[in-house]
């Protein structure tokens, strides 16, 4: 069980890997929020990726031509870059060209 300090200072800890799914799938393209909607829908209120990127400054609300849509900041590309970086020196995944 976490620590009381947790809940005053934040966990401690980076994106779990459907965070890092989805700002990878935003990153593909911009995504229209009701398409961002629909493809992550959930009926557990607990499990709120995207808004947990959104939080975390992965991703962002954006107009597009008049549309709400969803994009992937500088922050979800250099983590990105980063986790694709690790996961080649470990030997782990080959890179995947968005």
């Amino acid at each position: 069980m976490p620590s009381k300090d947790c809940y005053r200072h934040g966990m401690k800890h980076g994106p779990d890997a459907l965070v890092l799914d989805f700002v990878e799938w935003i990153a593909a393209s911009p995504r229209r929020y009701c398409d961002v909607m629909e493809a992550w829908k959930t009926s557990c209120p607990r499990l709120t990726i995207w808004e947990d990127a959104i939080d975390q400054g992965l991703v962002r609300r954006c107009r597009t031509d008049g549309d709400l849509s969803i994009e992937t900041t500088e922050a979800g590309r250099a983590l990105l870059a980063k986790t694709r970086k690790l996961r080649i020196q470990d030997g782990h995944d080959a890179p995947n060209p968005l």
